[in-house]
């Protein structure tokens, strides 16, 4: 048996986000058909891209496959929590712009 792939996680993170697959494919202005090759485990010839993965957990909002990532990787994830405002603590662009200016 094979071992969970992460497209295996992002295929269960649509099928059960309780929104139609054709639906998701609608969202992210992606093709039904096209969105279906990419999430299947078993057609390698098809291949997710990290944007449309990013799209796929915003509208599902779901994050397995980004901890499933982070697990292969040795990583884990926290939420961020919020301030006073209700903002995050830092906006991932801001520490991505400051690391790269520092």
């Amino acid at each position: 048996m094979f071992g969970k792939s992460v497209t295996k996680v992002v295929q269960d993170c649509i099928l059960d986000s309780g929104i139609q697959a054709k639906v998701v494919a609608e969202m992210i202005g992606k093709p039904y058909s096209t969105l279906m090759r990419e999430i299947n485990p078993f057609d390698s010839s098809a291949k997710l891209g990290a944007e449309t993965l990013l799209d796929i957990m915003k509208v599902t909002k779901d994050t397995r496959p980004l901890k499933f990532m982070a697990a292969e990787m040795g990583y884990s994830l926290e939420t961020l929590k919020a301030d006073k405002s209700g903002e995050y603590r830092m906006n991932y662009s801001e520490q991505y712009d400051s690391a790269e200016a520092g």
